[in-house]
């Protein structure tokens, strides 16, 4: 594929946020460290602290890959070779994360994966003497199966139809029988792609928790890059959180800490993406994840009779640290616990968040690291191409909207004058000349006649988008064209990448859609990217 990239702000699907992180806005730098370029790469590596359990993460990671060997799909030996990197000192991880979506969810899961693994590569290219891992962090302990049961692919809406409670990750997949074989149906993949069709046959029917299915498929997918997956719902990996959890829920820092942040945020007029609670950890069961709240002097579990005085609760956590889940705003604390990380890689809101933390980070004396917005991208078939070649558009025009489009088009395209603007320069010259006249006469009259000529142009502007809409009527049939290329990229005005699933792409293009996206994704030139079929 060929690529083009553009401005992220001129695509007007990013957040003035976003794009002032980007742009290094000095406002914003009390909420990071280290800026996303390699300068900043180098600084953290330099001043990064120690991870103590790279021995356990890496046992961890061994136990939770067993499974895929069970399988009879072997573990890549890149990924068996990234797992034991882990143990080593100089060696760190580039990590993204999403929701256990079904099917992968939205295309930009992929994408976040795939600047993960391009950005480990670059990294490796700069500091040969470091190794650097590209991670996936499965959410497995969200609870929000509303947002992952689904997914869309070819304007159609694949969902999982069932009544779910607790973590995602320890769903029993007995039930989605349904949504897969409607998802194997709409992608046509038993006749077009018989590997993707084995790849997510196996993945739900053979592994009995939704965890272990997704981290089978995103394995099938990735494995040749060396991604490693991690399930952070384990009892070893939480033991390392303990001192966090217990100093938090007690001493409620984090509310504390991130209130002030938000509050700092505001006035510099960004858009608050979470908000923290008094407790930011749920109690996690089977079927069971529920909020912690601190009432009438005992630490209560909503919804359900569990409760602990104080000193109850720190010997749960000491024995139990696996049954306390963190929430959105204490995840990212534990994941930087438990990894060597030096980069998250997010959406826009995902990265506005991550500025809301970087004070907590500071309290409990852990590294913050360096965001990076995810690549983003739009996938454009050869069909669709040639239409928008031959009507005379480039790539960034594609992201006006569909009225500006068809002005364009007319403008270019009509034997007929459209524009009044030397109807407009002889009536400014007119007004002038009374302007001039009326203030000979009375000074004061000025103002009257400043906007009497300010309702003529309204007026003018007016009559003019009027021919244009007149004219657009007489080229209806051509402009119809421009409606179906901008609904075909963007579904119900958003865009490709948060609202289309990969399968597709993926029946059409193969494990070649994927070298593509590392291929030509930049994850530290700040740039959307256009990929066009050739």
């Amino acid at each position: 594929m060929d690529a083009n990239c553009i401005n992220y702000a001129e695509t007007g699907f990013f957040s003035k946020t976003i794009v002032s992180y980007l742009d290094n806005d000095p406002e914003l730098k009390a909420f990071y460290n280290y800026r996303p370029d390699l300068d900043g790469f180098k600084q953290l590596i330099q001043n990064k602290r120690p991870t103590p359990g790279r021995q356990l993460l890496a046992d961890v990671l061994r136990e939770q890959y067993a499974s895929i060997a069970d399988t009879g799909f072997p573990v890549s030996d890149l990924v068996n070779a990234n797992i034991e990197l882990l143990r080593s000192e100089n060696t760190y991880t580039i990590t993204t994360g999403h929701q256990l979506n079904i099917f992968t969810g939205p295309f930009y899961f992929i994408f976040k994966i795939a600047s993960a693994i391009k950005l480990c590569k670059q990294l490796k290219a700069e500091f040969p003497d470091q190794n650097f891992v590209p991670v996936y962090w499965m959410a497995s302990e969200d609870h929000d199966f509303a947002e992952i049961n689904h997914t869309n692919a070819g304007g159609k809406k694949i969902q999982w139809n069932l009544d779910a409670a607790g973590a995602t990750g320890r769903l029993n997949t007995k039930t989605i029988r349904e949504a897969l074989n409607h998802y194997k149906g709409v992608l046509g993949m038993d006749n077009h792609a018989p590997e993707l069709a084995e790849i997510v046959e196996t993945a739900y029917s053979r592994f009995d928790q939704l965890a272990d299915a997704t981290r089978y498929m995103v394995n099938a997918l990735f494995a040749q890059y060396g991604l490693v997956i991690v399930d952070a719902d384990d009892e070893r990996l939480k033991q390392l959180f303990a001192p966090i959890i217990e100093q938090d829920i007690i001493g409620q820092h984090s509310f504390k800490n991130i209130s002030d942040s938000n509050a700092a945020l505001q006035k510099l007029g960004v858009h608050i993406q979470v908000n923290p609670r008094e407790i930011n950890f749920f109690y996690l069961t089977d079927g069971l994840r529920e909020r912690i709240v601190f009432e009438h002097g005992v630490y209560q579990v909503l919804n359900s009779d569990i409760q602990f005085t104080e000193q109850q609760l720190r010997q749960e956590i000491e024995q139990h640290a696996d049954r306390f889940s963190p929430n959105v705003v204490m995840r990212p604390l534990y994941q930087e616990v438990i990894l060597p990380n030096l980069a998250y890689i997010g959406g826009g809101a995902e990265i506005v968040y991550w500025l809301e933390l970087k004070s907590n980070f500071d309290f409990y004396k852990v590294d913050f690291p360096i965001l990076l917005l995810r690549n983003s991208g739009l996938v454009i078939h050869k069909e669709a191409a040639d239409k928008i070649r031959k009507m005379g558009f480039k790539t960034a025009d594609i992201f006006k909207s569909a009225d500006n489009l068809k002005t364009m088009w007319v403008k270019q395209h009509s034997h007929n004058d459209l524009t009044l603007k030397e109807e407009w320069r002889e009536l400014h010259c007119i007004f002038e000349r009374v302007k001039l006249r009326s203030f000979k006469i009375d000074p004061t009259l000025a103002p009257s006649t400043e906007a009497i000529q300010a309702r003529l142009k309204h007026a003018i502007d007016n009559l003019e988008r009027k021919i244009v809409k007149a004219e657009k009527r007489n080229y209806d049939t051509r402009l119809s064209q421009i409606d179906q290329i901008k609904n075909a990229l963007f579904p119900n005005g958003s865009l490709q990448e948060r609202t289309e699933n990969f399968g597709l792409f993926y029946v059409k293009y193969g494990r070649q859609l994927i070298d593509d996206l590392i291929e030509k994704f930049e994850p530290l030139d700040f740039k959307f990217t256009v990929l066009t079929e050739g």
